[in-house]
């Protein structure tokens, strides 16, 4: 069998115009994987609601973060498929979740080159009923429907693997070289705590009361809360950074159902009240920057602190097109390929 890889991230609007913001929003907060109610409740709170009010805050927001090459997130993702191709002998697709580069397109290319057997790569460090599982079940929708004949699988969560942890601190560190900082924070893309619950294989264990995560589970396969403080308790150790120097939140919050906490925003905020003057802050939850690290973080993030008495906010980029990333990735890829089990 012809093999192939289809890496697959978020996605992005088409341009920062309200009317393509809309139309990406739309596709995006529909999906029953994102917000999780019934369509009837999900119909009146995104088309009557949320459609209504929201596009154009959000283009104004794109509007802040967009390239002349385009959409940050889809140029940063193109420059990480160009690398991995250059080391990998066998078709590499790039496709994205929701918006115009979608997950049939980029099977169609490689089938299109012959591919029968696809590696699907979330580009997601852990797993999330919104990131990986909502990819792997459409594009198991699109195989049956238009490519019965395609083999699938797929790259596990990573967010422990000793490589990807090695890499990840790798880049932290080189990018806060000379920035002194008195904290640290790890800031995650939040999601309701439902999620967690929904995903407990055990149906008991995920109690979200602080100690859950830490206490060993066959339910932390799925948990990405678990996963989440997982990658900041191992770059700490790899760091060897002092306990109280770092911690971990959740951003990027919507509506009011209780999402993972504590919030990125009143954290930052917490810290500049406590008379902090210096902090760096990283968001393992992306591969590579967009909207959320760009203009919320970057932007909206440094505003707060400095409102708050804060002088130095320093962003740590996610790992993009790092090269030390691209080569694992690429490893990764090589090893699928030459029939080695890819583990998490």
């Amino acid at each position: 069998m012809k093999k192939g890889i289809l890496l697959v991230n978020l996605g992005s609007p088409d341009s920062p115009d309200p009317k393509d913001v809309k139309k990406y929003l739309g596709e995006f907060l529909m999906d029953e994987r994102v917000i999780d109610v019934p369509l009837w409740a999900r119909n009146l709170l995104v088309k009557g609601i949320i459609l209504n009010t929201r596009p154009k805050a959000s283009a104004e927001a794109y509007s802040k973060i967009w390239w002349e090459e385009g959409s940050p997130l889809i140029v940063i993702s193109e420059r990480l498929k160009a690398g991995i191709q250059k080391q990998v002998e066998a078709p590499v697709a790039l496709a994205m979740r929701y918006g115009s580069m979608s997950i049939k397109k980029g099977l169609q290319e490689l089938v299109d080159q012959g591919v029968e057997e696809v590696f699907i790569v979330p580009l997601y460090p852990q797993f999330a009923m919104a990131t990986t599982e909502t990819i792997l079940v459409l594009a198991e929708e699109i195989r049956k429907e238009h490519f019965p004949n395609l083999k699938f699988s797929d790259l596990k969560a990573f967010y422990n693997r000793p490589d990807y942890i090695e890499v990840l601190s790798n880049s932290i560190a080189k990018h806060l070289e000379g920035k002194p900082f008195d904290h640290l924070l790890f800031s995650y893309h939040g999601v309701p705590e439902r999620h967690i619950r929904k995903r407990d294989v055990t149906k008991s264990h995920c109690k979200i009361d602080g100690s859950c995560c830490a206490t060993p589970s066959k339910a932390h396969e799925f948990c990405y809360r678990h996963q989440c403080l997982e990658v900041t308790r191992l770059v700490a150790e790899k760091l060897c950074l002092e306990e109280g120097t770092y911690s971990t939140s959740f951003q990027s919050r919507l509506g009011f159902d209780p999402w993972l906490q504590p919030y990125t925003d009143r954290t930052i905020e917490a810290l500049g009240k406590k008379g902090l003057k210096r902090m760096a802050i990283v968001t393992p939850a992306f591969v590579s920057d967009c909207l959320e690290t760009l203009e919320e973080i970057a932007m909206e993030g440094k505003e707060i602190f400095e409102e708050m008495g804060g002088e130095h906010f320093t962003t740590v980029p996610c790992l993009n097109d790092d090269k030390e990333w691209v080569d694992l990735l690429s490893k990764w890829m090589n090893d699928w390929l030459t029939l080695e089990t890819v583990k998490a």
